[in-house]
């Protein structure tokens, strides 16, 4: 059973500045940020696959930058620039395969998931 633990998320003002962590139990080859607000479905943020490729939402190129430390099988999400639509709970996801990814994956994807964290974004 893999362990995954975030943290990081709070509050900011509009044009703020954010990070995430996540750590893992294990090693996974896979890892990727989600986020979801009440009523809507979990979607994808960013992911890095086996090959350290990363895939961003259109909604967050040029803004979030998505990041893994193999060492440590931690992995980091820093956003920028934040907008007030960007306001949801951020999950860590993690799968123990390899994976290559030429588009954002859908949550079901992953096997493994953290607690979530809320990031609030005011304008």
């Amino acid at each position: 059973q893999v362990r995954v633990v975030e943290s990081g998320g709070g509050s900011v003002q509009a044009g703020g500045s954010l990070s995430l962590s996540c750590a893992a139990s294990g090693y996974t080859y896979c890892m990727g940020w989600f986020r979801q607000v009440p009523g809507k479905e979990r979607e994808g943020v960013a992911v890095i696959d086996s090959a350290s490729s990363a895939t961003y939402a259109d909604s967050v190129k040029g803004r979030f930058t998505i990041s893994k430390d193999n060492a440590k099988n931690t992995l980091y999400l820093q956003m920028n620039s934040l907008k007030p639509e960007d306001t949801a709970m951020y999950y860590c996801a993690a799968e123990v395969g390899h994976c290559y990814y030429y588009s954002l994956p859908s949550a079901d994807t992953f096997r493994y998931w953290g607690q979530g964290t809320q990031v609030t974004v005011s304008s």
